[in-house]
C-alpha cells in the first residue's frame, strides 16, 4: 500500500527555535507554506488548534485557494460550534477545496486550555461529547431527511442540511488519543487514527489495541504517526544539529515545562526517561525539554537514515506519516528534494516484492519459472 504524507502549516513563521515573526495572520506565509508543501509531494496538510490562534477554516480556505492538488487536514475541537453548524461549515469547506478536506477531531487533551474557551467538561466526558458529535455530523452530512436527535450533550429536532460533502459518504474522519475513552471513540468513527512518534514497540502496541477495539464495531482504520525529522548531510551534522536545536530550546525557555495532563504526552515523557534514543534513530530529548506539548519526538540522521527509519513505522502499520520541522519552510523544501522520494521508492520496491510473494504463494509453477529466468534476483 503506497505511503500517505502529511505536512502541518501554520499562521506565521515560527517554531520551538524560532520566535514567532510576521504579523498574526500572515497572508503570504501561509500561501507560500501551502505551496511548499505541494511542490514537495505531501499528500495533505495538517491545520492545528489552539486557544489563541486564528480560525482554523480560514487559515484552511486560504491554503485550498493557494493550492491544486493539497489535501486539508483540520483540526477542530467539538464543544464550541454545534455539531449541526459544523456539519455545514465543513461541508461548505469541502466544496471550496474541491474535495480536498478531511477532519481531525482533537476532543482536548487539556483542562486548562479548554477552560481558556469556557468549556469546563470532564476528560472522560469530553470523549462520550465528541462520539455524540461526530454521531451527529456524520448524520447531517448523509441524511436526505430531517434529523432528530436526543442525547446527553445535544439535542435538536428537524435538522436537514442542503450542503453536503463533496467527498462521499463524507469527509475523512482522522482521531488521537491514547486514554481508554479516547480508544474506544476512535475506534468507532476514525478513518485513520494518528499517533505520536513512540518507539516501534509501542507503536505496535497501539495500531494493535486499536484494531481491536476498532473490529468490534466491523471497522479497519488506517494508522498516521507523527515525527520531527533532522537531517544532516552526514550522521555527525545531523546529531550536531539536533544537539544545536536541543540547545535553543534551553535557551529560549523561561521556566521549566510541568508534566502534561495529556496521556500521549505522558507517554512520550515515559520514552524519553527510558532512553535518549530508541530504535534506529528515535532521539527523545526534545520531548522532555518542552514538556512533550505535540509531537515532539525526533528522528535524526542522513536522509537514508531518516528514511530507513519512516519505512520502519511503515512496517509497523503506519501507512501515513506526518511530519513537521524546527525550520519549518526550509525543511519542507529540502524533504521533498532528500527524504520523501526516498521512503516512497523503497515502500513502492517493498509492495512490489510483496506482490511477488503472494503471487508465488498463490501459483508455486509460475514462481519456478520466475526464478528460472536470466537475471532473476530477490
Amino acid at each position: 500500500m503506497p505511503v500517505d504524507f502529511i505536512g502541518m502549516i501554520s499562521h506565521r513563521l515560527a517554531s520551538e527555535v524560532i520566535p514567532p515573526r510576521g504579523p498574526i495572520f500572515d497572508h503570504g506565509f501561509i500561501r507560500d507554506f501551502a505551496q511548499a508543501h505541494e511542490r514537495a509531494g505531501f499528500d495533505r496538510v495538517l491545520i492545528g488548534y489552539y486557544s489563541n490562534a486564528p480560525d482554523g477554516f480560514l487559515v484552511a480556505a486560504l491554503a485550498a485557494a493557494s493550492t491544486e492538488r493539497l489535501g486539508l487536514l483540520l483540526a477542530h475541537r467539538p464543544g464550541f460550534v454545534s455539531p449541526t453548524v459544523a456539519a455545514r461549515k465543513l461541508a461548505t469547506l469541502d466544496h471550496l477545496s474541491q474535495g480536498r478536506l478531511a477532519l481531525h477531531c482533537i476532543s482536548g487533551g487539556s483542562d486548562v486550555d479548554q477552560k481558556k474557551d469556557g468549556d469546563y467538561v470532564g476528560h472522560d466526558e469530553r470523549y462520550q461529547r465528541t462520539d455524540e458529535y461526530l454521531e451527529i455530523l456524520k448524520r447531517v452530512w448523509t441524511s436526505e431527511t430531517p434529523v432528530d436527535y436526543a442525547g446527553t450533550f445535544y439535542r435538536f429536532e428537524g435538522a436537514l442540511s442542503d450542503v453536503r460533502p463533496l467527498q462521499q459518504p463524507h469527509i475523512p474522519i482522522y482521531f488521537g488519543g491514547m486514554s481508554d475513552a479516547a480508544v474506544e471513540v476512535g475506534a468507532k468513527h476514525a478513518e485513520t487514527y494518528m499517533v505520536w512518534g513512540e518507539p516501534l514497540a509501542d507503536v505496535r502496541a497501539t495500531i494493535a489495541k486499536v484494531r481491536a477495539a476498532a473490529a468490534r464495531y466491523g471497522r479497519t482504520p488506517r494508522f498516521s504517526v507523527s515525527v520531527r525529522p533532522i537531517l544532516g548531510p552526514t550522521e555527525e551534522a545531523a546529531w550536531a544539529r539536533a544537539r544545536g536545536i536541543l540547545e535553543t530550546i534551553g535557551i529560549n525557555r523561561d521556566v521549566p515545562p510541568v508534566r502534561p495532563q495529556s496521556i500521549g504526552s505522558q507517554r512520550l515523557l515515559d520514552a524519553a526517561a527510558r532512553s535518549e534514543v530508541h530504535d534506529r534513530c528515535l532521539w527523545t530529548p526534545i520531548a522532555a525539554a518542552t514538556g512533550a506539548r505535540g509531537n515532539t519526538t525526533a528522528l535524526v540522521g542522513t536522509p537514508e537514515t531518516v528514511a530507513a527509519a519512516l519505512v520502519d513505522y511503515y512496517e509497523a502499520g503506519a501507512t501515513t506519516l506526518l511530519i513537521r520541522g524546527f525550520d519549518p519552510l526550509n525543511d519542507v523544501i529540502q524533504w521533498g528534494e532528500q527524504l520523501l522520494p526516498l521512503v516512497h521508492a523503497e515502500v513502492a520496491r517493498r509492495d512490489r516484492l510483496a506482490a511477488t510473494d503472494e503471487a508465488a504463494r498463490a501459483c508455486p509453477e509460475l514462481a519456478e519459472g520466475m526464478a528460472a529466468l536470466p537475471g532473476s534476483v530477490r
